[in-house]
């Protein structure tokens, strides 16, 4: 498995004389399921990108870390559930730094990283979208990558607000067709936690990896 920064799509593939596309998926992955393997492919699809980079984050900046699994068990499974497509590509980016993850500094990175010549998508629900005034940085987040945003049951965003709080954002945000399919890690937690199976939710090397591994039993 590819990690990114070794890149590769194949042994023509040369970062200095191509164009990329990348979207990026972030989370926790606790755990990486059917949904976000359904988003990713939504993205590539939809956006024409080159590749997805699913980036798990270690310490998520509003949540408690103690509360998600093990970031080496996060990293395993998420490794496990994009193994059969070239074009998914785990990416340590936010697991190789101390600190809250933050999407502003995700983003810098990768654009350090990649260079000017790529294109950039951050991959996001609507949810996400309507709440990025509390994020860190929005103003510059935008002038970093643009955000590819999937529409999500019950939820809405104000573009025409948020453009008066951070403007060129509706220049710098694309709607995608959302997938069907929506589900909650949380969900799975509960579903493992009652001994219910997850098999048909993730990936079979995914389920098969919670069971080996006694995860979200307690």
């Amino acid at each position: 498995m590819l990690f990114a920064g070794d890149i590769p799509l194949d042994k023509n593939f040369e970062l200095g004389t191509l164009n990329l596309k990348l979207g990026v998926l972030g989370g926790t992955f606790d755990p990486p399921h059917n949904g976000h393997l359904l988003i990713a492919r939504e993205a590539l699809t939809q956006l024409g990108l080159t590749q997805v980079l699913f980036a798990p984050t270690r310490q998520p900046p509003h949540k408690n870390a103690a509360a998600h699994t093990a970031i080496e068990h996060r990293i395993e499974m998420v490794r496990l559930a994009i193994a059969a497509d070239p074009q998914f590509v785990l990416s340590r980016v936010d697991v190789d730094r101390a600190g809250p993850t933050y999407t502003v500094d995700t983003m810098r990175i990768l654009r350090e990283q990649f260079g000017a010549r790529a294109e950039l998508f951050f991959i996001m629900g609507m949810d996400s979208l309507a709440n990025i005034l509390t994020w860190r940085a929005p103003e510059q987040l935008i002038q970093l990558c643009q955000l590819a945003v999937f529409a999500r049951p019950g939820f809405g965003a104000n573009l025409v607000a948020l453009e008066q709080k951070i403007p060129g954002l509706r220049a710098r945000v694309v709607l995608l067709d959302a997938p069907a399919l929506d589900i909650a890690a949380s969900d799975l937690q509960t579903r493992v936690r009652a001994g219910e199976s997850i098999a048909h939710l993730v990936p079979e090397a995914v389920a098969r990896y919670v069971a080996e591994k006694g995860l979200y039993r307690v």
